[in-house]
């Protein structure tokens, strides 16, 4: 394992804030993320209540949306280390808003058809990886590397809560204006979005490869980059196999506790937003409690206990007293969730090199979309065969398989955060005859990073 850096100083910390394009970046992700929690709250309403969608229809939509993160992400990956990443991400949102648009206007016009909202839902998913793939992987160029973590932390942190006040403002707006107009608080987040990401100043590391590379190619490097770094992979699957453990838990999580624990809407909202602030605790505290644990042992812990957190859901009864446990229990994954999130994306960014950001990002989000629609048929299946509280225990048991990767691994007993790589590292003065190959980032305190959900699994 290569050295250690020190701590950060407080100085390093305040720094961050008087970052001017960190905030530019984080203030338009922060808007995109609550826009997007408006679109996932009324476009749902708009299917069933307007549209007279069936289960097996709403079903589709659902996985639709889904389907281009696990087709697109490498090729979105590839492109973004390719090309300009605010480019990208720029291109993406102006997609995702003029595609969501129609919606509106459509439905204004009375030939808004559940077709259109399934082409909308492929189109928006397929702008939005191409956006998203840039967009995370912008954030090392932003800051030094000394304050990936703290900058991940807030990004967490603020995500976990932009999410959930975009959820209540689309309740709002859907009750206010109707689900097709509420869409229009979406579209204006993509283009607030677009509007910040342009104003970044900071230059991009220069791209040494040339363009002319067939893309597939490009592909194939980010995979064996991945594989051949036994950090890199160890991170990527404990995303996957808990990707895939929670997209079987959240497919029936909320039909048991709304339908089997008879949990009314007002308390399911409260326990939502418990886990919200679970999140953001998690992921702002993630770098005290790595630097005093150490990021592996806190990861570890975080893995062993989130299954843990499971069992009020599968003990409980219909009650109030089940209903604050849950939610106090939800509190505390969530925060798990946040606080080992960051912390590995951190790890990841740090180690990997600046022309392989966007790819190694990529695989990454590929293996664990790739396992959400799998694991919302198998929750499907196994709730129909053996019922929705044993499903529940399967999923709970799923939650194993990431924490012993990860116990596996030499990162368990990681004590501080790795170095970033070698070509990286300043040269010493008297060995220096060139300008280094990436350039340093921009001041922290008079400059600038995107837009996946808190300490994303991915």
């Amino acid at each position: 394992m290569p050295p250690c850096t020190e701590p950060l100083s407080a100085d390093a910390a305040a720094s961050l804030w008087r970052h001017r394009d960190f905030r530019r970046y984080l203030t338009g992700q922060a808007a995109s993320v609550a826009g997007s929690s408006i679109t996932q709250m009324a476009l749902p309403v708009l299917a069933v209540l307007h549209l007279d969608a069936t289960t097996a229809q709403v079903a589709w939509l659902a996985f639709l949306g889904q389907l281009p993160p696990a087709l697109l992400a490498l090729h979105a990956g590839a492109l973004a280390d390719r090309h300009s990443k605010r480019r990208q991400m720029i291109t993406g949102d102006l997609v995702s808003a003029t595609v969501l648009a129609t919606v509106p206007v459509s439905a204004a016009l009375g030939t808004l058809t559940l077709t259109q909202l399934m082409i909308v839902a492929v189109a928006q998913g397929a702008a939005s990886v191409l956006h998203d793939a840039a967009a995370i992987s912008l954030l090392p160029s932003l800051v030094d590397r000394s304050l990936i973590q703290r900058s991940n932390s807030r990004v967490g942190a603020l995500f976990a809560v932009a999410a959930t006040a975009g959820s209540h403002l689309g309740a709002a707006l859907t009750a206010l204006l109707g689900p097709a107009r509420a869409l229009l608080g979406d579209v204006a987040s993509y283009l607030i979005s677009a509007v910040c990401t342009a104003r970044v100043q900071t230059a991009e590391p220069a791209r040494v490869r040339p363009e002319i590379r067939r893309l597939r190619g490009e592909i194939g490097e980010g995979l064996r980059y991945v594989r051949g770094d036994d950090r890199l992979w160890t991170l990527t699957l404990v995303n996957a196999t808990t990707s895939f453990a929670l997209g079987l838990l959240n497919t029936l999580w909320a039909l048991y506790l709304l339908r089997s624990l008879a949990m009314s809407a007002t308390a399911f909202g409260v326990v939502l937003g418990l886990g919200a602030l679970g999140a953001a605790a998690g992921a702002l505290t993630a770098p005290a409690l790595a630097r005093r644990c150490g990021p592996g042992p806190m990861m570890l812990a975080a893995l062993a206990i989130t299954p843990l957190t499971q069992l009020p859901l599968l003990l409980a009864s219909p009650g109030r007293a089940w209903q604050i446990t849950i939610g106090a229990a939800l509190f505390v994954q969530l925060a798990c969730a946040g606080a080992a999130g960051t912390t590995q994306r951190s790890i990841r960014q740090i180690v990997t090199t600046a022309g392989m950001q966007a790819r190694m990002q990529a695989v990454s989000t590929w293996l664990t979309s790739g396992a959400r629609p799998v694991a919302a048929l198998l929750a499907g299946a196994l709730g129909t065969w053996i019922g929705v509280r044993s499903a529940l225990t399967a999923g709970t048991l799923l939650l194993l398989i990431p924490l012993v990767v990860l116990a596996r691994s030499p990162i368990r007993a990681l004590r501080k955060m790795p170095d970033p790589p070698a070509a990286l590292l300043p040269s010493p003065p008297a060995a220096r005859t060139s300008p280094p190959a990436v350039p340093t980032p921009a001041r922290t305190d008079d400059t600038r990073p995107d837009r996946a959900l808190g300490g994303d699994a991915s």
